[in-house]
């Protein structure tokens, strides 16, 4: 399933043209098929389609789904102005874009993926020296494209 799952989530976004939906879809769909796993003979991904067409129908059918809460007056909520972390999560990304592809992987796997330098290493064919380095250097060259702030809150 982890081989298919670009492809099975394709499908929960186009039932449910809605990328959060999506991801609760394909979710219920595989824990409905892991609680059947021994009975299902053949392909398992055509099972787990048709699992998720059923509990889409279902969600389509339930009286339910769709429907507004109607309330007297809105709930009086603050709601906490976030343009800033967008604006710089948006920086952060471009500024990565632009970091050389070993760079780039570097930064990934050690800190997105959170690998040891070792498995980076192994990872990408290099030593532990050039993995440090590689992540020094990615490090120095995103502080001069989006300043040192940023660097430290992400």
């Amino acid at each position: 399933m982890a081989s298919r799952s670009d492809s099975l989530i394709r499908l929960a976004y186009v039932l449910t043209n809605d990328q959060h939906a999506a991801e609760d879809l394909l979710q219920t769909a595989l824990m409905k098929t892991a609680g059947h796993w021994r009975r299902i003979r053949g392909n398992p991904e055509a099972y787990v389609r048709k699992v998720m067409y059923h509990e889409q129908v279902g969600r389509w059918r339930s009286p339910r789904w769709g429907r507004e809460r109607v309330v007297h007056a809105p709930p009086e909520q603050l709601v906490e102005d976030r343009t800033r972390e967008v604006e710089d999560r948006l920086t952060l990304r471009q500024a990565l874009r632009a970091l050389p592809v070993r760079k780039r992987a570097v930064l990934v796997l050690r800190y997105y993926e959170d690998l040891p330098e070792s498995e980076v290493a192994k990872i990408m064919g290099c030593s532990v020296g050039t993995v440090r380095s590689q992540t020094h250097q990615a490090v120095a060259r995103l502080r001069e494209l989006v300043g040192e702030h940023l660097i430290l809150e992400a």
